[in-house]
């Protein structure tokens, strides 16, 4: 979970989405951001719940969420870890990692960018085929890039049958920010950029000197990035969602495709 803003476990419920999370990554602390931590902190407990948390967020987050927990839960029934992150930290996560990258948005504020590793080049099954290769074992031995004896005695390399390793997708989420150019860094290539869009471009002098963005400030970012993909958050309230790009709402659903994929298959 990216930031936990007030309500979240009902929005959660409201959706469907599972309470099996066991990380909340913050990309700072005003309390829009940070404030449903304590509601899902209790929720969690009287659902039973005794697998830890972990929590990651620039610095002043222990001390801040510390602080949060105890005036608004009164005991929480499994362990939480505290991570301070900085710009520049990338944390693994088995097939991707999360990338940290500065943000403009008061002293500590930071966003996270989740890069998936590199991909196996695609598999020819009908060449596999031709060369003999029965159908099994053999073919995942090879897509791994192991070289395998046939039946009859010969052998079959990776190379014959494996095209290039593919590029896993990039989805970064700024959280609050003016636009800056650690962004547009970090954003680059992005299959997909959540950046917010607090005002329109008649209050563009209000969204500087908040340290936020209007919708126009992140189309920018995202043409400056070459991202594919574009959606708009933290959108006031004051304005209609009936705009044309894609505006973020609770429950939105996005599938990220790959860039090679074509026909469904992914072998």
């Amino acid at each position: 979970m990216f930031d936990c803003g007030e309500g979240t476990q009902r929005q959660m419920m409201r959706f469907g989405v599972s309470f099996a999370l066991d990380t909340v990554f913050f990309t700072h602390f005003h309390a829009d951001h940070f404030l449903g931590i304590i509601g899902l902190l209790r929720t969690l407990g009287l659902q039973g719940r005794t697998e830890p948390m972990h929590f990651f967020g620039p610095p002043g987050g222990k001390r801040l969420l510390g602080e949060a927990m105890s005036l608004g839960v009164e005991r929480v029934p499994f362990p939480i870890d505290i991570e301070e992150v900085k710009p520049g930290d990338c944390l693994k996560r088995g097939e991707y990692e999360i990338e940290v990258f500065d943000t403009a948005h008061g002293r500590y504020s930071v966003g996270f960018a989740l890069v998936e590793h590199e991909r196996l080049g695609r598999f020819d099954p009908e060449k596999a085929k031709e060369l003999g290769v029965p159908e099994g074992p053999l073919w995942g031995k090879l897509h791994r890039g192991e070289t395998v004896q046939l039946p009859d005695g010969g052998t079959v390399g990776p190379a014959d049958l494996v095209g290039e390793a593919r590029p896993g997708r990039k989805v970064v989420y700024t959280g609050d920010t003016a636009p800056c150019e650690a962004v547009v860094r970090a954003a680059d290539g992005a299959d997909l950029l959540i950046h917010e869009a607090t005002f329109d471009l008649t209050e563009k002098d209000r969204a500087v000197e908040t340290g936020h963005s209007t919708a126009q400030d992140a189309a920018k970012v995202a043409l400056a990035a070459g991202a594919k993909a574009l959606v708009l958050n933290h959108i006031s309230a004051r304005y209609s969602r009936d705009v044309s790009v894609l505006v973020a709402k609770d429950g939105l659903l996005i599938e990220v495709p790959f860039a090679d994929h074509v026909d469904g298959s992914d072998i």
